[in-house]
């Protein structure tokens, strides 16, 4: 029995329990996290902060002529005709959903770097690792427009791409409502606990499928909303759902935040794209933001590309 297609023939079925009640007692958030791999919260950061990273992004989309312009911007929707002129690798650098120009232009934006650092989240984090939580300037866009040759992310983990502290976190959060039908994300609750998994290449985002190998965990998702954020160890197991909704575009963002003191990949701390900080930088207004972390000692952990081609691990 083919091992990665294994993987697939168990339904998604489960649901998240919302841990926001949980954030007044840490030891308690602490053992779920322990538990689970994963920790969701419901409405976390005010609606109104994400949307307007929402808006920012869908105009850079507009000013390339990529939306349709018969839907109010903020729903979403893509023009299919105009989408499909781009190839499908043109918009899959690295599974970000758009072209590199695109990209760009949403890495400059001020306001998607900010929203990483908001308080709310670094609370949480701070209740987590009881420590100083680091976030790593590196912050992904997941921008995916609905190519007809669009792949899904498929099983993985987030630690054979990041490595440096196994106890990094991944924060996902949609920028926008992201239901089950539009391919939000979907956790292996607890399948941290088994450790780092063989792999398997993949066409999807990441280019690596985990084997699973018939592991006893349950797949979960939910109705996502803006302002809900879900959080995930670098070693829990996780996909994109596929997108059902015919031009609707899935917009979330990644999030990583580590204990301060614990070791870091100097990759880490680069832009995510082929950019450079002060190009990236141009017209922000909050100093705070750039470049905080020159003044920090890391120590720094060698990237080992060896974990990322166990092809096909006999488990």
């Amino acid at each position: 029995m083919n091992p990665v297609l294994d993987n697939e023939r168990k339904p998604v079925s489960g649901t998240f329990a919302d841990a926001g009640p949980l954030l007044g007692r840490p030891d308690r958030l602490r053992a779920r996290a322990n538990d689970d791999g994963l920790l969701f919260f419901r409405g976390l950061l005010p609606r109104a902060r994400v949307l307007e990273v929402r808006r920012s992004v869908l105009d850079i989309l507009d000013s390339f002529g990529v939306m349709d312009p018969s839907y109010p911007l903020m729903e979403g929707m893509a023009d299919i005709e105009a989408v499909n002129r781009y190839t499908s690798e043109e918009l899959q650098w690295n599974g970000v959903g758009v072209t590199l120009e695109m990209y760009r232009r949403i890495q400059k934006l001020e306001a998607f770097h900010a929203l990483a650092h908001s308080p709310e989240i670094l609370s949480v984090f701070t209740a987590l690792f009881e420590e100083t939580p680091f976030p790593h300037p590196r912050n992904i866009g997941r921008i995916m427009l609905p190519h007809r040759d669009a792949k899904i992310t498929p099983s993985h983990q987030d630690f054979l791409h990041i490595q440096g502290a196994a106890n990094t976190w991944t924060c996902w959060m949609p920028l926008g409502d992201v239901s089950r039908e539009l391919g939000g994300l979907a956790v292996l609750k607890g399948s941290h606990q088994a450790g780092l998994l063989g792999v398997s290449n993949n066409p999807g985002a990441g280019g690596l499928e985990s084997i699973l190998c018939g592991l006893d965990y349950d797949w979960q998702t939910i109705d996502y909303e803006a302002g809900d954020v879900l959080v995930f160890h670098s070693h829990t197991v996780h996909k994109s759902m596929s997108n059902q909704i015919p031009g609707r575009i899935r917009l979330s963002c990644d999030y990583r935040y580590q204990p301060a003191s614990e070791v870091i990949e100097p990759a880490s701390l680069k832009p995510h794209g082929p950019f450079e900080w002060d190009e990236l930088y141009e017209g922000w207004t909050d100093e705070k933001l750039k470049h905080y972390w020159v003044n920090k000692q890391f120590e720094f952990a060698e990237f080992d590309d060896s974990i990322r081609w166990q092809k096909e691990k006999i488990c």
